[in-house]
């Protein structure tokens, strides 16, 4: 009996398991489609290379060429200085890119069978898709590859779709035989499928990889894939429906990453030439559909690339430099935290911008996640969710090289492995000090 002026539950056990029936597929899917991150690094860009033009020392020698058309403008701080990075703060980040570009300046190599390769004879490019996953290989055995590479094939359109698939097929064979299974093994090999246009596509795709899988003796789910967004119809059906979101639940957990293109995207609105850019807002629009589609599922975004190349005259190069600065920057700031670059030239102003990003809201995002953490009070309440998002951009800082881990030991009091917990969804507990 209930104390006097207690107030009594008027639910009953049989209504909350009543309740839970009627939820029970909601639960189930909820869990299958929006699994939340599950941890894995993201790179800050990817590098599409023509795949004849592909070998071992390619990473090594764009950084290297990067440092040396720094050097000529006066520096890589002189850089950071031209493209609006406060003296300060150019000063601090010029050491780390440098670092960087010595040791790791390429973070995700695509090898570019696509426009990067064009249109040749099928004898040539079977050579030519051994070869380069011979040499990647390679570099995964001496340990010289960089942390995520792989191939972009032909896309699945009638015209080219035999040779694509022959071509993904010849590479992943190339790629066991010599030795690279660990890249495969570890999650690092990246797979893009171009200019799709329709959820049948990406059906067909999951269809190939359980088939690779199955001949080479792959774990069922191993083989995941990039989706680039380049045609309308993958954003607005033509029955009204938002296929770029659907498709990511079709596929069982197979999709990796969706990829804006630029170019082919802007071209199939209509847009001129001269006004095909990342900032358009018909680009906007199209990425920020992207950006509802996939979130909570996992799925990482990356934005495109600019073709206004850092090359030719002093003057060339320096607006150059400030436009892709200014676009990697946005991107971040809209929440995409990847990009695409086309030449070593714009390699410095990739991890300036990016840095410097990281590094600006540092100090803010570390202080309020100490407090979150600790449960000091302060003039910003965080809710768990927040706390996630401070974790997650710590998270993505220190894995880039922007931060180092005892300065986000000191800000945060906690470890880098415990930030990155916090940042996934669920993470809601206040870890010890």
């Amino acid at each position: 009996m209930a104390a006097e002026g207690a107030t009594s539950a008027a639910l009953t056990d049989s209504l909350y398991d009543e309740v839970d029936a009627a939820l029970a597929a909601t639960d189930t899917a909820l869990a299958e489609n929006y699994p939340g991150e599950d941890g894995r690094r993201q790179p800050v860009h990817t590098v599409y290379v023509p795949a004849d033009r592909y070998d071992a020392g390619l990473p090594a020698a764009w950084g290297e060429q990067a440092l040396a058309l720094a050097a000529e403008h006066g520096g890589l701080a002189a850089v950071a200085r031209l493209v609006g990075v406060d003296d300060d703060l150019a000063d601090r980040i010029a050491p780390l890119v440098e670092t960087k570009l010595r040791a790791e300046p390429i973070e995700d190599l695509r090898i570019d069978f696509e426009d990067g390769l064009g249109a040749r004879p099928d004898d040539v490019e079977d050579e030519v898709a051994v070869a380069a996953a011979r040499t990647l290989a390679g570099t995964v055995v001496d340990g010289t590859a960089p942390p995520f590479a792989g191939l972009r094939f032909k896309c699945l359109e009638a015209s080219t779709r035999r040779r694509g698939l022959r071509t993904l097929d010849l590479f992943l064979g190339g790629l066991i035989d010599a030795g690279g299974s660990s890249l495969i093994d570890a999650g690092r090999l990246v797979i893009t499928l171009p200019k799709v246009s329709t959820v049948d596509q990406v059906e067909a795709m999951v269809t190939v990889c359980e088939e690779l899988e199955r001949a080479h003796g792959l774990p069922t789910g191993r083989l995941r894939f990039e989706v680039q967004v380049e045609t309308p119809p993958l954003i607005l059906a033509a029955d009204g429906t938002a296929p770029v979101a659907t498709m990511l639940h079709r596929a069982g957990r197979r999709i990796s990453a969706l990829h804006y293109g630029t170019y082919d995207y802007s071209a199939s609105l209509q847009i001129a030439a001269e006004y095909q850019s990342m900032e358009h807002p018909g680009a906007d629009y199209a990425k920020e559909v992207m950006q509802v589609a996939v979130a909570g599922t996992g799925v990482t975004l990356s934005d495109g690339s600019t073709n206004v190349l850092p090359v030719g005259s002093p003057d060339a190069v320096h607006a150059a430099w400030q436009l892709h600065a200014r676009l990697v920057t946005r991107s971040l700031q809209r929440g995409y935290y990847q990009g695409w670059d086309l030449h070593a030239a714009q390699l410095p102003t990739r991890y300036i911008a990016t840095y410097a990003f990281y590094r600006r809201g540092f100090d803010a995002a570390a202080t309020r996640l100490r407090n979150y953490v600790t449960g000091t009070a302060s003039a910003i309440l965080d809710e768990p969710a927040t706390a996630r998002a401070l974790a997650k951009f710590i998270d993505r800082g220190y894995a880039c090289g922007a931060l180092a881990e005892d300065e986000v030991r000191a800000a945060c009091g906690l470890d880098p492995a415990t930030v990155a917990a916090i940042s996934r969804p669920h993470s809601n507990t206040r870890p010890a000090l």
